[in-house]
Protein backbone atom coordinates (compact mmCIF):
# COMPACT_ATOMS: atom_id res chain seq x y z
CA UNK A 1 0.00 0.00 0.00
CA UNK A 2 1.09 3.39 -0.95
CA UNK A 3 2.39 5.76 1.77
CA UNK A 4 -0.09 9.18 2.24
CA UNK A 5 3.25 10.74 1.31
CA UNK A 6 3.72 9.20 -1.61
CA UNK A 7 -0.05 9.73 -3.04
CA UNK A 8 -0.05 13.20 -1.66
CA UNK A 9 3.39 13.64 -4.34
CA UNK A 10 1.28 11.73 -6.98
CA UNK A 11 -0.92 14.01 -6.51
CA UNK A 12 1.07 17.08 -6.58
CA UNK A 13 2.74 16.34 -9.53
CA UNK A 14 -0.26 15.59 -11.68
CA UNK A 15 -1.68 18.93 -10.95
CA UNK A 16 1.98 20.41 -11.44
CA UNK A 17 1.75 19.31 -14.75
CA UNK A 18 -1.77 21.32 -15.39
CA UNK A 19 -0.57 24.31 -13.35
CA UNK A 20 1.56 26.85 -14.24
CA UNK A 21 3.53 28.95 -11.33
CA UNK A 22 3.41 28.23 -7.77
CA UNK A 23 -0.23 28.46 -5.72
CA UNK A 24 0.06 30.68 -2.86
CA UNK A 25 -2.77 29.98 -1.31
CA UNK A 26 -5.56 26.95 -0.49
CA UNK A 27 -9.48 28.35 0.43
CA UNK A 28 -11.96 25.35 1.01
CA UNK A 29 -15.70 26.30 0.16
CA UNK A 30 -18.21 24.97 2.94
CA UNK A 31 -21.68 23.77 2.16
CA UNK A 32 -23.24 25.79 0.42
CA UNK A 33 -20.31 28.37 -0.10
CA UNK A 34 -19.12 27.65 -3.74
CA UNK A 35 -20.32 30.63 -4.91
CA UNK A 36 -18.49 32.70 -2.57
CA UNK A 37 -15.04 32.29 -5.05
CA UNK A 38 -17.25 33.63 -8.06
CA UNK A 39 -14.64 36.32 -8.80
CA UNK A 40 -12.25 34.25 -9.24
CA UNK A 41 -10.74 33.88 -12.61
CA UNK A 42 -10.69 30.27 -12.96
CA UNK A 43 -7.82 28.76 -15.34
CA UNK A 44 -7.95 24.77 -14.55
CA UNK A 45 -11.07 22.91 -13.12
CA UNK A 46 -10.79 19.65 -12.30
CA UNK A 47 -13.62 17.25 -10.94
CA UNK A 48 -11.84 15.35 -7.43
CA UNK A 49 -13.44 12.00 -9.71
CA UNK A 50 -10.27 13.02 -12.04
CA UNK A 51 -7.57 13.29 -9.60
CA UNK A 52 -5.42 10.23 -8.65
CA UNK A 53 -6.06 9.03 -4.45
CA UNK A 54 -8.86 12.04 -4.29
CA UNK A 55 -11.80 11.26 -2.45
CA UNK A 56 -15.28 12.62 -3.68
CA UNK A 57 -17.65 14.43 -2.15
CA UNK A 58 -20.74 12.88 -1.60
CA UNK A 59 -22.59 15.72 0.37
CA UNK A 60 -25.33 18.01 -0.89
CA UNK A 61 -23.84 21.48 -1.61
CA UNK A 62 -20.59 20.43 -2.81
CA UNK A 63 -19.59 20.43 -5.91
CA UNK A 64 -16.41 18.19 -5.94
CA UNK A 65 -13.97 20.50 -7.84
CA UNK A 66 -10.48 21.49 -8.00
CA UNK A 67 -10.07 24.85 -9.02
CA UNK A 68 -6.78 27.15 -9.55
CA UNK A 69 -6.53 30.38 -11.04
CA UNK A 70 -6.55 34.29 -9.96
CA UNK A 71 -7.98 35.68 -7.11
CA UNK A 72 -6.68 39.62 -6.91
CA UNK A 73 -3.68 39.16 -8.47
CA UNK A 74 -3.26 35.58 -6.47
CA UNK A 75 -2.77 32.29 -7.82
CA UNK A 76 -5.01 30.43 -5.50
CA UNK A 77 -6.35 27.29 -4.98
CA UNK A 78 -9.96 26.42 -3.87
CA UNK A 79 -11.28 23.11 -2.84
CA UNK A 80 -15.22 23.73 -4.05
CA UNK A 81 -16.50 21.38 -1.33
CA UNK A 82 -14.82 19.14 0.90
CA UNK A 83 -14.70 15.50 2.39
CA UNK A 84 -15.88 14.62 6.09
CA UNK A 85 -15.43 11.92 8.67
CA UNK A 86 -19.29 11.38 8.32
CA UNK A 87 -19.42 10.72 5.24
CA UNK A 88 -17.38 7.40 6.09
CA UNK A 89 -13.75 9.04 5.21
CA UNK A 90 -10.75 8.06 7.88
CA UNK A 91 -9.40 11.82 9.38
CA UNK A 92 -6.51 10.98 6.97
CA UNK A 93 -8.54 10.99 3.56
CA UNK A 94 -10.36 14.13 4.97
CA UNK A 95 -7.22 15.79 5.04
CA UNK A 96 -5.39 14.60 2.01
CA UNK A 97 -6.03 17.83 0.09
CA UNK A 98 -3.83 19.57 2.81
CA UNK A 99 -1.16 17.24 2.02
CA UNK A 100 -1.42 17.92 -1.97
CA UNK A 101 -1.29 21.47 -1.16
CA UNK A 102 1.47 21.37 1.31
CA UNK A 103 3.69 19.43 -1.63
CA UNK A 104 2.19 22.09 -4.12
CA UNK A 105 3.92 24.82 -1.71
CA UNK A 106 0.60 26.40 -0.11
CA UNK A 107 1.66 28.29 2.93
CA UNK A 108 -2.13 30.14 3.94
CA UNK A 109 -4.87 28.13 4.50
CA UNK A 110 -8.36 29.93 4.21
CA UNK A 111 -10.86 27.20 5.43
CA UNK A 112 -14.84 28.17 5.36
CA UNK A 113 -17.99 26.02 6.51
CA UNK A 114 -21.53 26.37 7.46
CA UNK A 115 -22.14 26.02 11.08
CA UNK A 116 -24.98 26.50 13.86
CA UNK A 117 -24.69 29.05 16.24
CA UNK A 118 -24.61 28.77 19.97
CA UNK A 119 -24.14 31.96 21.65
CA UNK A 120 -25.72 35.88 21.13
CA UNK A 121 -25.00 37.59 19.47
CA UNK A 122 -24.78 35.54 16.34
CA UNK A 123 -27.59 35.33 14.23
CA UNK A 124 -28.53 33.61 11.19
CA UNK A 125 -25.88 34.70 8.08
CA UNK A 126 -23.65 36.16 10.11
CA UNK A 127 -20.15 35.33 9.30
CA UNK A 128 -18.07 34.71 11.87
CA UNK A 129 -13.54 34.60 12.21
CA UNK A 130 -12.73 31.50 13.96
CA UNK A 131 -10.67 32.51 17.15
CA UNK A 132 -10.51 28.88 17.96
CA UNK A 133 -11.88 25.36 18.14
CA UNK A 134 -12.50 22.32 19.91
CA UNK A 135 -12.39 19.01 18.39
CA UNK A 136 -15.01 17.25 19.73
CA UNK A 137 -14.62 14.42 16.63
CA UNK A 138 -12.74 11.71 18.21
CA UNK A 139 -10.30 11.36 15.09
CA UNK A 140 -7.17 13.18 14.66
CA UNK A 141 -5.25 13.22 11.06
CA UNK A 142 -1.71 13.00 13.06
CA UNK A 143 -2.60 9.79 14.79
CA UNK A 144 -0.21 6.77 13.12
CA UNK A 145 3.37 7.36 12.31
CA UNK A 146 4.15 10.70 11.59
CA UNK A 147 5.89 12.22 8.24
CA UNK A 148 8.75 13.98 9.74
CA UNK A 149 9.16 15.75 6.75
CA UNK A 150 5.74 16.93 6.72
CA UNK A 151 5.99 17.88 10.40
CA UNK A 152 7.08 17.73 14.03
CA UNK A 153 5.42 14.83 15.76
CA UNK A 154 3.75 17.07 18.62
CA UNK A 155 2.10 19.99 16.85
CA UNK A 156 1.80 23.09 19.31
CA UNK A 157 -1.59 24.69 18.32
CA UNK A 158 -1.91 27.38 20.90
CA UNK A 159 -2.18 29.46 18.02
CA UNK A 160 -3.61 27.59 15.45
CA UNK A 161 -5.85 30.47 13.54
CA UNK A 162 -3.14 33.18 12.93
CA UNK A 163 -4.22 36.28 14.12
CA UNK A 164 -2.97 38.49 11.77
CA UNK A 165 -5.05 37.00 9.24
CA UNK A 166 -7.99 37.42 11.58
CA UNK A 167 -7.10 40.95 12.01
CA UNK A 168 -6.58 41.05 8.13
CA UNK A 169 -10.19 39.67 7.76
CA UNK A 170 -11.69 42.14 10.46
CA UNK A 171 -10.26 44.93 8.35
CA UNK A 172 -11.77 43.38 5.49
CA UNK A 173 -15.56 43.43 7.11
CA UNK A 174 -14.97 46.93 8.53
CA UNK A 175 -14.14 48.23 4.87
CA UNK A 176 -17.33 46.46 3.61
CA UNK A 177 -19.82 47.46 6.11
CA UNK A 178 -19.73 44.10 7.39
CA UNK A 179 -20.05 43.22 11.23
CA UNK A 180 -17.74 39.87 11.38
CA UNK A 181 -18.23 38.33 15.05
CA UNK A 182 -15.51 35.96 16.45
CA UNK A 183 -15.48 33.05 18.33
CA UNK A 184 -14.72 29.16 18.90
CA UNK A 185 -15.81 26.31 16.28
CA UNK A 186 -16.78 23.05 18.02
CA UNK A 187 -16.21 20.65 15.72
CA UNK A 188 -18.42 17.22 15.79
CA UNK A 189 -18.32 14.06 13.77
CA UNK A 190 -21.87 14.22 12.53
CA UNK A 191 -24.27 13.89 10.91
CA UNK A 192 -27.07 14.09 13.00
CA UNK A 193 -27.78 17.54 14.62
CA UNK A 194 -27.14 18.54 18.45
CA UNK A 195 -29.89 17.04 20.47
CA UNK A 196 -30.89 20.40 23.24
CA UNK A 197 -28.70 18.69 26.00
CA UNK A 198 -25.71 18.55 23.63
CA UNK A 199 -26.12 22.55 22.92
CA UNK A 200 -25.99 23.32 26.38
CA UNK A 201 -22.99 20.96 26.90
CA UNK A 202 -21.10 22.85 24.05
CA UNK A 203 -22.09 26.23 25.40
CA UNK A 204 -20.82 25.60 28.58
CA UNK A 205 -17.67 24.33 27.32
CA UNK A 206 -17.10 27.48 25.19
CA UNK A 207 -18.32 26.74 22.35
CA UNK A 208 -19.84 29.74 20.10
CA UNK A 209 -20.28 27.97 16.89
CA UNK A 210 -21.00 24.02 15.87
CA UNK A 211 -20.28 22.53 12.47
CA UNK A 212 -19.37 18.81 11.18
CA UNK A 213 -15.84 20.04 9.71
CA UNK A 214 -12.61 22.16 9.37
CA UNK A 215 -10.53 20.27 12.89
CA UNK A 216 -9.17 17.85 10.78
CA UNK A 217 -7.70 20.21 7.75
CA UNK A 218 -7.12 22.74 10.58
CA UNK A 219 -5.16 20.44 12.70
CA UNK A 220 -3.55 19.05 9.48
CA UNK A 221 -2.14 22.82 8.16
CA UNK A 222 -0.68 23.64 11.43
CA UNK A 223 1.22 20.27 11.15
CA UNK A 224 2.25 21.69 7.83
CA UNK A 225 2.81 24.64 9.37
CA UNK A 226 0.75 27.07 7.34
CA UNK A 227 -1.30 29.72 8.34
CA UNK A 228 -4.29 29.54 8.73
CA UNK A 229 -7.82 31.43 9.11
CA UNK A 230 -11.32 30.02 9.58
CA UNK A 231 -14.63 31.64 8.59
CA UNK A 232 -17.87 30.21 9.61
CA UNK A 233 -21.25 31.45 8.21
CA UNK A 234 -24.05 31.07 10.63
CA UNK A 235 -26.53 29.27 9.04
CA UNK A 236 -29.16 28.56 11.88
CA UNK A 237 -29.54 29.14 15.82
CA UNK A 238 -29.05 26.02 18.56
CA UNK A 239 -31.42 27.31 21.41
CA UNK A 240 -32.08 24.60 23.96
CA UNK A 241 -35.11 26.43 25.39
CA UNK A 242 -36.33 27.04 22.18
CA UNK A 243 -35.14 24.12 19.97
CA UNK A 244 -36.00 24.15 16.31
CA UNK A 245 -35.48 21.88 13.39
CA UNK A 246 -32.85 22.44 11.12
CA UNK A 247 -33.13 20.62 7.67
CA UNK A 248 -30.15 20.12 5.52
CA UNK A 249 -32.09 22.69 2.24
CA UNK A 250 -32.75 25.43 5.08
CA UNK A 251 -28.68 25.32 5.83
CA UNK A 252 -27.80 25.42 1.88
CA UNK A 253 -30.21 28.17 1.42
CA UNK A 254 -28.88 30.38 4.15
CA UNK A 255 -25.20 29.43 3.30
CA UNK A 256 -25.94 30.17 -0.58
CA UNK A 257 -27.57 33.83 0.30
CA UNK A 258 -24.50 34.50 2.40
CA UNK A 259 -22.04 33.31 0.06
CA UNK A 260 -21.44 36.95 -2.25
CA UNK A 261 -20.75 38.44 1.10
CA UNK A 262 -18.55 36.13 2.16
CA UNK A 263 -16.54 36.38 -1.25
CA UNK A 264 -16.03 39.89 -1.43
CA UNK A 265 -14.87 39.61 2.07
CA UNK A 266 -12.30 36.99 0.26
CA UNK A 267 -10.89 39.16 -2.20
CA UNK A 268 -10.19 41.70 0.22
CA UNK A 269 -8.25 39.29 2.42
CA UNK A 270 -6.56 37.72 -0.49
CA UNK A 271 -5.68 41.03 -1.54
CA UNK A 272 -4.40 41.93 1.81
CA UNK A 273 -1.94 38.84 2.06
CA UNK A 274 1.41 39.22 1.96
CA UNK A 275 4.31 36.40 1.26
CA UNK A 276 5.00 36.22 5.03
CA UNK A 277 1.32 36.79 6.66
CA UNK A 278 3.17 35.63 10.29
CA UNK A 279 2.63 38.32 12.98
Amino acid sequence: MESDKHQAKNTAGYLQKRVSGPVDIGIFTGTGLGASIDSMQVKTDIPYIDLPFFPVSTVPGHAGKLLFGRLKGRQVMVMQGRFHLYEGYRSRQVTFPIRVMQELGVKVLIVTNAAGGLTAPLQAGDIMVIRDHINLTGDNPLIGANEESWGVRFPDMTRAYDSRLARIAEQAGRHHGVDLKSGVYAGLKGPCLETPAEVRFLKTIGADAVGFSTVQEVIAAVHARMKVLGLSIITNINDPDKPMPASVEDIIATAEAAAPQLGTLLQSIVEHIDENPSG
